[in-house]
């Protein structure tokens, strides 16, 4: 068996069974848990929400490919059904919880016209006796067998196989005593008398079946969370012993929160962007470092992925040299205003930018003027300050003026 048998069979092996906690573990579940959907839906719409844009290469120019069929269809929406925001939230989505994302490729003639979004947990996936691809979905009244040409499919994590791992068949001992945790957490609810105490025979007395079964009765009165506080009268001849044993004792809010920083271990989120604020975070005071920590490490796979996958199986190989997709990064750097405006004023004031062309990153017009590099002049002598001109323009460049003559000393006769 190859290396890509071997990971298929293991993720599917994972993918069907359970926990050591007696808990199913499928993204349905998963999804249950706070955490999870907190860790999935944060890395989901964060990505989403980022223009995917398709950029022409011209020499050392790149520009908008604004009249490539491509760009629509990422950038606008690649099919009848869905935004470009939903298609690559569900992308990110789908590598979260199966590890790969399939989509099937429509065309007219020759040409790319819609990518439509597949289900991963109906795809299987291996290779003929050319070593192509095969994918067979089974989505419909019958399996469909599908070409690797005819499929836009984005692995995740893996280890080179056909198929990206999926991260909570890996995961499954985590989640499973993660939801195993929660369901005890609302049985202590549901059924808090039962670790409330024992209720004991009064020494001397015997009590009848009758009386056992009416103490039982009494029990299913005030048991729940709505009867909390209530004072439940004992029959005669019983005394209640309590115990002290609560969730704190039993250490279950200690294993939930750890299981906190499990699952976001596992998803590499940051467990103080999904409102786990026990911990500093180490990642910088500001939220300009946290921003570039959470980008650098956590989004930046996704990313990477996404654009080599488009470049390689959705852009023809004769435009690969010039054509390409790449993510806007530049929204999720503007929560810092103080940090973006010193940003791009060093960059105006030293020549990498025009004032339209920052103009331009803030989403403002141009302005008259605003299309010459400047640079900003230091050590000028105090005689030439206010002979520069203070607006330079193409035709007339920002010229140093000639030292003015001076006078020269009388010389002796």
């Amino acid at each position: 068996m190859s290396n890509r048998d071997d990971a298929a069979t293991l993720a599917a092996s994972l993918a069907s069974s359970g926990s050591a906690a007696g808990k199913a573990v499928t993204p349905d579940t998963v999804l249950q848990l706070a955490t999870a959907w907190s860790c999935i839906r944060l890395l989901s719409e964060t990505i989403g929400t980022l223009p995917l844009q398709v950029y022409q290469r011209q020499g050392e120019v790149k520009s908008l490919a604004r009249d490539h069929l491509l760009y629509g269809l990422l950038h606008d929406s690649p099919n009848s059904d869905q935004t470009a925001a939903e298609f690559v939230e569900a992308m990110i989505a789908c590598l979260c919880l199966w590890g790969n994302f399939y989509a099937r490729k429509q065309f007219v003639g020759k040409r790319l016209v819609a990518i439509e979004q597949l289900r991963p947990d109906r795809m299987s996936v291996k290779r003929n006796e050319y070593g192509r691809r095969v994918y067979v979905y089974s989505g419909g009244a019958k399996a469909e067998t599908f070409d690797e040409d005819a499929i836009f499919h984005v692995r995740g994590f893996g280890v080179g196989g056909d198929v990206g791992l999926s991260p909570i068949s890996y995961a499954r001992q985590t989640m499973g005593t993660a939801l195993a945790a929660d369901e005890t957490a609302a049985e202590f609810f549901r059924n808090g008398l039962q670790i409330s105490g024992f209720i004991k025979e009064a020494p001397g007395t015997k009590a009848t079946k009758e009386q056992r079964d009416e103490l039982l009765a009494l029990f299913e009165r005030f048991m729940g969370s709505r009867n909390a506080g209530k004072v439940m009268p004992l029959p005669s001849g019983y005394d209640f012993a309590s115990i002290s044993m609560n969730p704190e004792d039993a250490q279950l809010l200690q294993t939930r929160r750890f299981h906190v920083e499990e699952i976001c271990r596992w998803f590499r989120v940051p467990p103080f962007m999904v409102g786990h604020t026990e911990k500093s975070s180490s990642w910088g005071t500001g939220l300009e470092q946290q921003m570039i920590g959470f980008l650098t490490f956590s989004l930046r796979p996704y990313l990477t992925r996404i654009e080599q996958a488009i470049k390689k199986q959705l852009i023809p190989i004769t435009e690969r040299a010039n054509l390409y997709a790449e993510f806007n990064l530049d929204g999720l750097l503007r929560a810092d205003s103080q940090g973006r405006a010193a940003l791009l004023s060093a960059l105006g004031q030293n020549g990498f930018l025009t004032r339209n062309e920052g103009r331009a990153l803030d989403n403002r017009p141009p302005m008259p003027g605003g299309d010459v590099l400047t640079v900003q002049s230091n050590l000028v002598p105090l005689e030439q300050l206010g002979k520069v001109p203070a607006t330079p323009t193409p035709d007339a460049p920002l010229q140093t003026p000639a030292p003015t003559p001076t006078t020269p000393p009388p010389t002796e006769d």
